[in-house]
C-alpha cells in the first residue's frame, strides 16, 4: 500500500493524519432501495431478531427485574434536549435548523450501552439454539423457564468468548453469566478498569492485553477455535450482532411518531452514530434505511486518533487498511471507539447507504460531556458524545437542514461508577471556560 499515492487520491487523508476534526461525505451513496436489493442481510432477518427478543421478554423480566417496566423489552427513551441544543450552538458558534433529540442508549437496562442491543441479542440466540437442540425448550414455551437452576446447569456446559474494548464485553459478560454460561472477555489496554472490575465481580473471566482491540479479538477467536463447546462472538463479522442492533429502528420509528415527528422528503431525519469497529452504528443505520429509505441520513462519528471506518470506506479498502498505516496511534479516551481497523463486513454492507463520517477530538468530547451534564443533567461516557457535533458539521457545509430532526445516539454511560462520572465531568469542565 503506497500511502503517498493514497494521500494524493484522497486529499482528506492529510488532515486526518494531523488529527484535525474533519467530515467526509460519501460519494458512493446511492438510491436506498437499489442498494438494499444487493445485500445479503434482509428485512426478514431483522424481523426474526425482533421476534426472538419478544420470545425472551418473559425471561428478561425474571432475570433482570429492571426490565419489567418495559415488559422485558430492552429499550431506551428518545428525548428532546433544547438546553443542550442552545449551548451547543453557542459553544461552537454555529447555528443549525431542526430539533436536536437524544437517543438514550446510555439508559438501556442490563448493561447501559448500545451493546445491550446486539451483544445481548446474540447471546440469547445462542442460548435459544442450544436449548431447543438439547430438547429443553420449544419456541412456544414460556422462556421464563430459562431462569431456573436446571437451565443454568445446562448452559454451564458451554462457554462464550468475545474480544472487546469495553461495552460489548460488559453486555455479553453480564448476559452470558446470568444464563449460566462460562464466559471469557478478552480486553484491550484501552478498556476502562472499572469495566474489567465489574465483569470480574459478576464471575466473568477477563484476560487483558497490552496491545489494542484487534489483538484481543484475534486471541478470543483462537481460544474459541480450540473448544467445540465455546462460541465466539465476533464483533468484526457477526451478522447476528448486526441484526440485533438493527431492531432499534422499528422501535425508534414508534418513538418519533409519539413525539409527532414526521420523516419524509420534506422532513429529513439525520442520525449521528459513534463508531468503533462498526457493528452497532452499522446495524442501527441499516435498520433505519430499511424503514425510512432516502429520507434518513446516517453519519458515523469517530475519534480523531481512530477514524478506522472513515478511512476504510473513503479508500474502499475497508478492513485492508488500519489507522496505523497512515501514522495514527489509535489512542483515545473514547474506549468503545478505540478501534484501528474497521469491520469489512459492515463497511461493504453500508458503502452505498451511509451518508458520511466525521471525526471528533477527545477534548471536544469531554467539553460536550460537561456541557450536557450542566444543561440537561445527563451524564454520558466520553465516546457517547461523539455524535453531538454532527449537525454543526452539516451546517458548516451548508447541507439543507430545513424541517430536519437530528438524533444524537448516546451510546453509553449508564454503568459508569459515580467516581468515574465525576472524573469525566471535571476533565470536561476544566477544559471548558465556564
Amino acid at each position: 500500500m503506497n500511502i503517498q499515492q493514497l494521500g494524493e487520491q484522497f486529499p482528506l487523508i492529510d488532515k486526518i493524519q494531523k488529527t484535525e476534526e474533519v467530515i467526509w461525505f460519501n460519494p458512493n451513496k446511492t438510491n436506498t432501495a437499489e442498494a438494499l436489493k444487493k445485500l445479503s442481510v434482509t428485512s426478514e432477518m431483522v424481523q426474526d431478531a425482533s421476534d426472538r427478543l419478544d420470545r425472551f421478554a418473559s425471561y428478561l423480566q425474571v432475570a433482570f427485574p429492571e426490565t419489567a417496566v418495559t415488559n422485558g423489552i430492552i429499550e431506551s427513551p428518545l428525548i428532546a434536549i433544547p438546553s443542550m441544543e442552545a449551548a451547543l450552538k453557542e459553544f461552537l458558534s454555529v447555528d443549525f435548523d431542526g430539533e436536536l433529540l437524544l437517543k438514550c442508549d446510555n439508559a438501556l437496562p442490563i448493561s447501559g450501552s448500545i451493546k445491550a442491543r446486539g451483544g445481548i441479542y446474540e447471546v440469547l440466540k445462542i442460548a435459544e439454539t442450544l436449548a431447543i437442540r438439547g430438547g429443553v425448550l420449544t419456541e412456544t414455551a414460556d422462556y421464563a423457564v430459562l431462569a431456573t437452576d436446571e437451565m443454568k446447569q445446562f448452559f454451564s456446559g458451554y462457554s462464550i468468548a468475545v474480544g472487546s474494548t469495553g461495552n460489548l464485553g460488559l453486555s455479553i459478560g453480564i448476559m452470558s453469566a446470568k444464563l449460566g454460561f462460562r464466559v471469557t472477555v478478552h480486553m484491550s489496554s484501552d478498556a476502562k478498569q472499572w469495566k474489567k472490575d465489574m465483569l470480574r465481580a459478576k464471575g466473568v473471566e477477563v484476560i487483558e492485553y497490552a496491545s489494542d482491540y484487534s489483538i484481543a479479538v484475534e486471541e478470543g477467536r483462537k481460544q474459541a477455535e480450540k473448544d467445540p463447546t465455546c462460541f465466539f462472538i465476533d464483533d468484526e463479522n457477526s451478522v447476528d450482532l448486526f441484526v440485533g442492533y438493527a431492531v432499534a429502528a422499528s422501535r425508534l420509528k414508534k418513538q418519533l411518531e409519539q413525539l409527532g415527528k414526521t420523516v419524509d422528503e420534506h422532513n429529513p431525519l439525520f442520525v449521528y452514530l459513534p463508531c468503533g469497529v462498526g457493528g452497532g452504528p452499522g446495524g442501527v443505520a441499516f435498520g433505519l434505511k430499511l424503514l425510512f429509505g432516502d429520507h434518513v441520513h446516517c453519519f458515523f462519528a469517530e475519534p480523531t486518533h481512530s477514524p478506522c471506518m472513515l478511512l476504510g470506506m473513503m479508500t474502499g479498502l475497508h478492513e485492508k487498511i488500519a489507522v496505523s498505516d497512515i501514522g495514527l496511534d489509535n489512542k483515545t479516551d473514547a474506549d468503545g471507539l478505540a478501534v484501528g481497523r474497521p469491520s469489512g463486513f459492515v463497511g461493504k454492507t453500508l458503502e452505498h447507504l451511509i451518508s458520511g463520517s466525521y471525526t471528533i477530538s477527545d477534548e471536544t468530547m469531554y467539553k460536550l460531556l460537561a456541557i450536557l451534564a450542566d444543561t440537561e443533567k445527563i451524564q454520558l461516557e466520553p465516546s457517547a458524545l461523539a455524535g453531538m457535533t454532527g449537525p454543526i458539521h452539516l451546517a458548516k457545509h451548508e447541507v439543507g437542514l430545513k424541517n430536519a430532526t437530528h438524533i444524537v445516539w448516546a451510546t453509553g454511560g449508564g454503568m459508569v461508577p459515580d467516581e468515574a462520572k465525576e472524573e469525566y465531568y471535571e476533565k470536561g469542565r476544566q477544559s471548558h471556560n465556564y
